[in-house]
């Protein structure tokens, strides 16, 4: 059997294995480990193992359980609802405003958090009841919780990079930077299509009556204020040194996690019962993600000795005849059709080993990819039939949100972050600038 192949043989069966419900790093971890035994022997499994040495000696994996405690912390500490009441009174005033508030919140707990589930479940707990309550239209206020929680796997310290950073074996650093602008601009541009639709139809985002915003005092709008500035101030109290040199990932990670824990503390939210549930959840999630990591990186070391991705690469540009930029967009949209049944992380590790090394070998930037990656693994999330925030915002929504709504109020959005998307593609430099700029000096 040829290594081309042998390379089809492994990813279709591990595939297969995913469609039949098989744990994601079980059947990667296992496909890796059985394709060495088959090809070299005895001595095959010695790549997937110096490939899970090389992990456990990559020491910016430390930052992966910090920024997921952070986010729990801030989250379980009830500090986002400290945010949302801040927009509420400052933005109810304008038509929409609440829902665009909601999008700002979003991005605050993104900067927070790094996962697009912690968004989720704040925006479906706190935002949605309140959106509903004012009269906002169902429908589109469905669709907002859902997009601005995708940008918690964007907007920095997102996990998902990290994840990225490991597998390309790119600096986690200048992909966080990276994120920066079309985080900010896919949030703007939620915010505008928001503000534009309510201008035309008042009715799907009524602003606060007036009677509500008169019994609100200047004095509550500062303590407000104060209390939705603490989140930015702990994101700026861990970046900040990062950025400038003065601290390395972990060190800022670990400042992150401190901060959050101590600002907990002192607003008196620190109780045996959140800390407990902040180091459960954490504990869980970081396992799960140094599980496929694991697996990730002994199936790409296999995927790698075989020479799959030069094969590929011929594949496409010389007996296909395709041009590098149609290669990129094909990509693209697999990522999108395979969002219908796999979540982010699960598309990162299976087709990483192929499509990285292909990006590099077409002239392509590694970081600029990531920010691709990313966005359209947003737009996969949302994508029907079986998209994975669709699913999470019917377990969330109440009742009188149907199914059919959910997927109604997608459509917009998804439209917004393909444009972003196109965007992005056409001038690199939107992600490129901050961190050639950082780095650069």
């Amino acid at each position: 059997m040829s290594y081309d192949m042998i390379a089809l043989t492994m990813f279709s069966t591990m595939m297969l294995m995913l469609m039949t419900g098989q744990r994601v790093f079980g059947a990667i971890g296992f496909v890796a480990t059985a394709a060495g035994l088959m090809l070299w022997g005895v001595g095959g499994e010695d790549i997937p193992f110096t490939a899970a040495m090389k992990l456990m000696k990559w020491y910016p994996l430390l930052t992966l359980p910090m920024f997921i405690f952070m986010g729990y912390v801030m989250s379980e500490s009830r500090i986002a609802d400290d945010l949302y009441r801040m927009f509420h009174v400052w933005m109810g005033p304008v038509r929409g405003g609440l829902a665009i508030g909601t999008i700002a919140l979003m991005v605050l707990i993104s900067a927070m958090n790094g996962l697009s589930v912690a968004g989720m479940a704040i925006g479906a707990t706190i935002a949605l009841p309140e959106l509903l309550r004012r009269g906002y239209d169902k429908i589109m206020v469905t669709g907002v919780i859902q997009a601005g929680s995708s940008l918690g796997i964007l907007v920095p310290p997102s996990v998902v990079l990290v994840l990225y950073a490991m597998i390309a074996r790119q600096p986690v650093g200048q992909l966080w930077l990276a994120g920066v602008f079309p985080g900010l601009m896919m949030a703007g541009l939620f915010a505008l299509y928001i503000y534009l639709r309510c201008l035309v139809q008042p009715g799907l985002g009524p602003a606060m009556d007036r009677e509500e915003r008169e019994a609100i005092t200047m004095a509550e709008k500062l303590r407000l204020l104060r209390a939705g500035i603490l989140p930015i101030v702990i994101f700026l109290v861990m970046m900040v040194p990062f950025v400038k040199g003065w601290t390395s990932l972990v060190e800022s990670s670990a400042v992150g996690a401190s901060a959050s824990f101590l600002a907990a503390v002192i607003k008196g939210r620190m109780t045996r019962e959140v800390f407990e549930t902040s180091v459960r959840q954490t504990l869980g999630i970081s396992c799960m993600f140094m599980w496929i990591i694991l697996a990730a990186m002994a199936f790409g070391a296999i995927f790698d000795g075989l020479g799959a991705v030069k094969s590929i690469e011929n594949l496409f540009t010389e007996k296909l005849g395709l041009s590098p930029w149609m290669i990129l967009i094909l990509m693209q949209l697999s990522f999108i059709v395979m969002g219908t049944f796999l979540d982010d992380t699960a598309m990162l590790v299976i087709v990483a080993p192929l499509y990285v090394p292909l990006v590099g070998e077409l002239g392509f930037d590694l970081i600029w990819y990531g920010v691709l990656y990313t966005i359209t693994t947003q737009i996969a999330y949302m994508t029907p039939p079986f998209g994975y925030n669709l699913f999470l915002m019917r377990a969330m929504a109440p009742p009188e949100i149907s199914m059919r709504d959910i997927y109604r109020s997608i459509i917009p959005f998804v439209l917004v972050m393909v444009l972003a998307l196109a965007i992005v593609m056409i001038f690199p430099q939107i992600a490129l600038w901050l961190p050639e700029y950082i780095y650069g000096k």
